[in-house]
């Protein structure tokens, strides 16, 4: 009995994986969002109500409720019905790999699923320790009261087990790579453990999800080369610290009122009706950053390109967003797959690039030569 349940766990967590990949149509939000979380929560539906099993759908959160019915509520609890802020946790890792290959290869795909795997399962941990924290003020939120725990699906000991489950999964990710990896990876626990907290710390919390989101800039470098090159790793960082700054106060622009009634703080009270100019300070130190690290990474047109349509992507995003509309607020922010897509496609064709440029440099060598 117990194996059967075991395999059927296994089985629901893959199939939800690969419903997290490209192709996902289903709506999903980020981040832990409750009282102690940087934003990521539920105010979207997850699914649309009918019959269970007889509409074909390849989205999260259909296949979340496809699942046996005992282990639904341990994959909402990870968020796995709403993988938007798993490709959010995932996208800077991509870049780092992306950055670190070999001029004219493509990014290593071992690593890129290796990563992968440990964004579900990182994620889900977060998200886990979130509604522990923050289960007594869920249950007295309409749209928090449903979460596992608040609403009593599953109890603090089974969450705190099923936590250690996640955090020895992703702890066997972590043993895969070097011991200068490991090391690197461990050291962002505690910020995966407090960041839930800081919204009744600080107006900044979106900084500290920041921090705490962005690891991956790091790490993914480090996985291939052996060690973080500070000159390309450090500003990559930074870019994905601003780049969260920009789309998690947006989002957060959505639970305004409900922060306000509770007593929460965000970036999105910080500002205020000055958001846009804030915002437009982080894009432009974004993708100064992110230009920074094509100088010193010696990328080549592709990039740049990319990072063309990364800064008109930001600009329509921020100048069109209306803040005291949270569907509208929800649009821009799940739009944020896509930018961090276009940064990870220009990376990989700015690095494609580089073999040409190397050929044509080595044929224009030869000839010299032989004149």
């Amino acid at each position: 009995m117990l194996g059967s349940r075991a395999a059927g766990f296994a089985r629901g967590l893959w199939s939800v994986a690969l419903a997290s990949l490209p192709g996902w149509r289903g709506r999903s939000f980020t981040l832990a969002r409750a009282t102690g979380a940087p934003h990521g929560g539920d105010l979207q539906p997850s699914a649309c109500p009918g019959p269970r099993g007889r509409q074909l759908s390849l989205s999260a959160a259909a296949v979340v409720n496809s699942a046996p019915r005992p282990l639904q509520p341990y994959l909402r609890l990870m968020r796995l019905d709403k993988p938007i802020g798993t490709w959010l946790l995932y996208l800077p890792c991509t870049w780092s790999i992306g950055l670190a290959a070999e001029p004219g290869c493509f990014p290593d795909w071992y690593m890129l699923s290796l990563f992968g795997t440990g964004a579900i399962l990182m994620r889900g941990a977060g998200c886990t320790i979130n509604d522990m924290w923050d289960q007594d003020y869920d249950k007295k939120v309409t749209r928090t009261a449903s979460r596992p725990i608040a609403a009593g699906d599953i109890s603090t000991f089974q969450s705190f087990v099923f936590l250690g489950g996640q955090l020895t999964l992703a702890l066997g990710v972590l043993l895969c790579l070097n011991y200068y990896s490991i090391a690197l990876g461990a050291g962002s626990l505690l910020l995966v453990i407090t960041y839930p907290l800081m919204k009744r710390i600080t107006y900044w919390p979106q900084l500290a999800l920041g921090l705490t989101f962005n690891w991956g800039a790091l790490l993914g470098w480090s996985a291939i080369k052996g060690s973080c090159d500070p000159s390309v790793c450090l500003p990559l960082y930074f870019s994905g610290v601003m780049w969260t700054l920009i789309y998690d106060t947006i989002y957060a622009h959505q639970d305004k009122r409900d922060d306000v009634l509770i007593g929460l703080k965000s970036t999105a009270l910080r500002f205020g009706e000055n958001t846009k100019l804030w915002l437009s300070g982080f894009s432009v130190a974004m993708l100064g950053a992110l230009s920074l690290v094509g100088v010193n990474s010696g990328q080549t047109a592709p990039y740049y390109a990319a990072l063309g349509a990364v800064g008109a992507h930001l600009t329509h995003q921020i100048y069109t967003v209306d803040i005291h509309r949270p569907e509208d607020c929800w649009n821009k922010f799940i739009s944020n797959r896509t930018l961090g897509l276009i940064v990870f496609l220009g990376i990989v064709l700015g690095n494609l690039w580089k073999e040409k440029k190397t050929d044509k440099t080595k044929k224009s060598t030869e000839n010299k030569i032989e004149n």
